[in-house]
């Protein structure tokens, strides 16, 4: 007989009410969720073991929240983290954005909406599993380790650099516009006025290397592209 492993979903929340109605509410939809009431707990919790999804509250006892996530970020530790809290201010919602969630929902909140999002982030997180290396024009990018090569050079990358050279990597060959990728790596679909994008792909040219053909190109008035070869594109 077939065994099917449940999903692991680590919860973060002070709130007891709250824990237990998500608990509930997610472990009748098959997910296995396991909750701590602090900061410190909860840093120690997503740093130590796997995990398929993560729900951080904001402001939590000990460590918080966006401090718990940047640890996570910093050690490389990909996993899909939704912020559930009530701080719904634009700003807060782009300090979390930009430090690595993957969505942020403000309390109070729907329960159906929340376990659609947590099954669309299990979804990425299967997707990141079953397609583990990606390889374009000698980059290779792996996503269970972690590791990045160009012709088996090691190439050290941030977080959020990381995540844009996957989404270039899965794009290859298609033109991306700015727009595009502050939504689908930065999850800002909405306005805001930043040069992340820029920065972020100057800095990581720089990384695969200056005495190597260039690979991302920018396509004046449209966007960004990854190629090897610039005239099959334009």
């Amino acid at each position: 007989m077939t065994s099917v492993t449940r999903p692991r979903l680590l919860l973060v929340e002070d709130d007891h009410v709250t824990t237990d109605y998500l608990q509930q509410g997610l472990e009748k939809c098959g997910v296995d969720v396991v909750s701590v009431a602090n900061g410190n707990d909860g840093s120690h919790y997503a740093l130590s073991q796997p995990w398929d999804v993560i729900i951080l509250d904001r402001m939590l006892p000990g460590l918080d929240g966006l401090s718990i996530l940047m640890r996570m970020r910093a050690q490389g530790i990909m996993t899909p983290v939704l912020f559930l809290t009530t701080m719904d201010g634009v700003p807060s919602r782009v300090a979390g954005l930009r430090h690595g969630a993957d969505d942020y929902m403000v309390k109070p909140f729907a329960l159906p909406e929340l376990v659609a999002r947590v099954q669309v982030l299990l979804r990425r997180s299967t997707s990141f599993r079953n397609t583990a290396i990606l390889n374009v024009d000698g980059v290779e990018l792996n996503l269970l380790t972690l590791a990045v090569t160009r012709n088996g050079e090691k190439i050290f990358l941030q977080p959020q650099e990381f995540k844009l050279l996957e989404y270039f990597m899965r794009n290859a060959g298609t033109i991306l516009s700015r727009q595009m990728l502050l939504k689908d790596v930065w999850h800002m679909d909405f306005p805001v006025r930043t040069n992340i994008v820029e920065t972020h792909v100057c800095r990581l040219r720089e990384k695969l290397g200056q005495d190597a053909p260039p690979l991302i190109h920018t396509i004046r008035g449209s966007g960004y592209v990854m190629s090897a070869n610039l005239n099959d594109i334009v």
